[in-house]
């Protein structure tokens, strides 16, 4: 069975597992620190980053979007459509949530690694506009919520579970309709919600 080396806080690790979930495809869960540099993980990843998909034939896929294009072949196309317009929709929905995801983690490491006096903010203030500025284009038309659900869709809700993990009370002002959509999301697929970053 294909082991899958993830933190149950990582948000790219959130959606690979709601994607594995979904998909029927079953994996094991090796959670792993990143910060004591295990040789496993290290040795199926160079960077050293999560999620790793280690496959049965000892091959690793690394990056959460190689993983749900891996899986989604595996599954004869559970998690993007077939139609070009459409998948390409959803490929982009995917790669905002992930960089929504990329500038929350940068200030989440930026806080915990530098000592307080070091802190640059300009930098944190970056990135929340970052952040903020997809975050409203997205409460603005959030994705519908069909029968069948797509990779991007479990992009966005993990990243939205990290959110309130890291940044609760900050997120969600003047953004009703995403977090609406976070609760349709968890009870439409209540299977998925032990997948959500915690």
């Amino acid at each position: 069975m294909p082991r899958l080396l993830y933190a149950s806080t990582s948000p790219y690790s959130s959606k690979v597992r709601m994607a594995a979930a979904y998909a029927g495809i079953a994996i094991d869960l090796v959670p792993i620190k990143t910060e004591d540099k295990p040789a496993e993980l290290v040795g199926a990843n160079p960077l050293g980053k999560i999620p790793v998909l280690v496959l049965d034939d000892g091959r690793s896929i690394h990056d959460s979007r190689a993983i749900t294009q891996h899986l989604n072949r595996v599954s004869k196309s559970a998690l993007f459509p077939r139609n070009p317009d459409k998948r390409l929709e959803v490929e982009v929905l995917e790669a905002l949530a992930d960089g929504i995801c990329d500038c929350a983690l940068s200030m989440v490491y930026e806080r915990r690694t530098r000592p307080d006096a070091m802190v640059y903010e300009p930098w944190l203030d970056r990135q929340w506009a970052k952040i903020t500025a997809a975050l409203d284009l997205l409460n603005a038309n959030p994705p519908k919520l069909p029968k069948k659900i797509t990779a991007g869709h479990m992009a966005l809700r993990a990243c939205l579970g990290y959110l309130a993990l890291r940044f609760a009370g900050k997120w969600e002002k003047g953004r009703a309709r995403l977090v609406r959509w976070a609760a349709r999301f968890d009870e439409k697929f209540p299977e998925l919600k032990g997948c959500i970053p915690g």
